[in-house]
């Protein structure tokens, strides 16, 4: 099973703003194939604030917590990572009431996503 790693994902995504480096919302948007509205809703920002204030914590903090749960997504799925973003955005997960992993992300889940992962991994059958 091959691995996904979370910081070649964060690097993928890096880039240069009021000489900071910062995870790009506009590259996460195009990587997970969102628009700009739904990433603000899910990161519970603004939408102008997306493309003003990209480097806000709460952008960032977003984006730092999908990846996590992405790569952990994708390397449950053998490395897929085409393959990841889609069960991450579309899978309903039936412990969760069949929320996605990326509602379950948007609602401040991701340790719950991450610790279904890690059950399921280690043999667990629900």
């Amino acid at each position: 099973m091959s691995s996904v790693d979370y910081q070649r994902l964060a690097q993928q995504l890096c880039e240069v703003v009021d000489e900071r480096q910062i995870l790009s919302p506009a590259k996460f948007v195009e990587m997970m194939g969102l628009d700009i509205a739904s990433f603000a809703r899910e990161a519970h920002v603004h939408r102008s604030t997306v493309t003003h204030a990209p480097g806000t914590q709460s952008i960032q903090a977003h984006i730092r917590t999908s990846l996590q749960v992405l790569a952990a997504v994708a390397t449950a799925s053998g490395g897929d990572l085409q393959g990841a973003i889609f069960r991450y955005r579309n899978e309903p997960l039936a412990p969760f009431n069949y929320k996605t992993a990326e509602a379950l992300v948007a609602e401040g889940r991701a340790a719950d996503v991450l610790n279904l992962l890690k059950s399921i991994q280690a043999g667990f059958v629900g």
